[in-house]
């Protein structure tokens, strides 16, 4: 079995634009690829789990954002770096959802598909519902970034998200987490 890390989309691997759909402007946050690239050497399988409540509102459609998944891809592609697979929860929140975060499904799903072995694996992400969506699947660690609503996030509800590690960003968390592997601990 495999460890792997799973990943937020916006806010954590990208810049946070509300409901982006576009292509064009996805932004890639300095030293995600990288730092990727590095977790992908350490032998981690990379996932990206993503709520896209956009569809669900009418907003922009799931074509869209598949568009925007293939130009990430391909952007990490060219640095190096292979995700495996881009999970996405398309409902709006009052919709019923399969895997909307903080549901574990995906990772589950992730599991069953790719022999992953989540007790040695991570959840990276700058909302409540990426670390709970971790939590709630049984991994190693969730990991909050200060990226996106990350620091927000600490300034707000700090007492409540232990046992969280906190991060600056996805650089810094693969840092503790390669750190973690290299000391036998992950």
């Amino acid at each position: 079995m495999s460890p792997a890390v799973f990943f937020d989309r916006d806010g954590v691997l990208i810049q946070e634009r509300h409901y982006l759909h576009r292509a064009e402007e996805v932004v890639i946050f300095p030293g995600v690829s990288d730092a990727l690239r590095r977790l992908q050497h350490a032998g981690f399988l990379l996932f990206v789990v993503t709520n896209q409540s956009g569809v669900g509102r009418g907003y922009f459609t799931l074509a869209d954002v598949e568009r925007v998944h293939a130009h990430l891809a391909a952007e990490l592609q060219r640095a190096g770096v292979r995700l495996q697979r881009f999970y996405v929860a398309p409902e709006a929140p009052e919709q019923p959802s399969r895997g909307r975060k903080p549901s574990p499904q995906f990772l589950f799903d992730a599991r069953d598909e790719f022999d992953v072995d989540l007790a040695r694996s991570y959840m990276v992400g700058d909302k409540r519902i990426d670390l709970e969506c971790g939590w709630n699947a049984g991994v190693r660690q969730s990991l909050l970034v200060r990226t996106g609503y990350g620091a927000e996030l600490e300034r707000t509800e700090s007492g409540k998200l232990a046992p969280a590690v906190i991060v600056d960003d996805v650089a810094a968390a693969v840092a503790w987490i390669l750190a973690q592997a290299h000391s036998g601990i992950g």
